[in-house]
């Protein structure tokens, strides 16, 4: 039978490689938003399996409004991506750092 310390050792895992993602890429920022995106989905795994250990739907409530967010954020950072693709040709991240001030 899974139990709890199986889904809280996956989510350690998953949010692992997501700040490993985000500090070894520092080149591509979709890689980057992708890598978000599994610390979103580690944290909501915890919120997940505590919740169904406790009985109580709080979390998974909470792990309902997380996932709202992720999609946000996902949409607006796609979006703003592809309009900086269409200026500057590039989505690297030096290339975002240039358009400071």
């Amino acid at each position: 039978m899974i139990g709890l310390m199986h889904y809280l050792a996956v989510a350690a895992i998953l949010f692992t490689l997501g700040v490993l993602g985000i500090f070894l890429n520092r080149r591509n920022i979709i890689l980057m938003l992708m890598a978000i995106e599994l610390i979103l989905l580690a944290v909501n795994i915890n919120l997940v399996a505590f919740s169904a250990y406790l009985g109580d739907l709080t979390g998974q409530v909470f792990a309902m409004f997380v996932l709202t967010v992720a999609a946000a954020e996902a949409a607006i950072g796609l979006a703003i991506l592809v309009i900086f693709f269409r200026r500057r040709g590039s989505i690297a991240v030096d290339d975002v750092n240039r358009m400071r001030g």
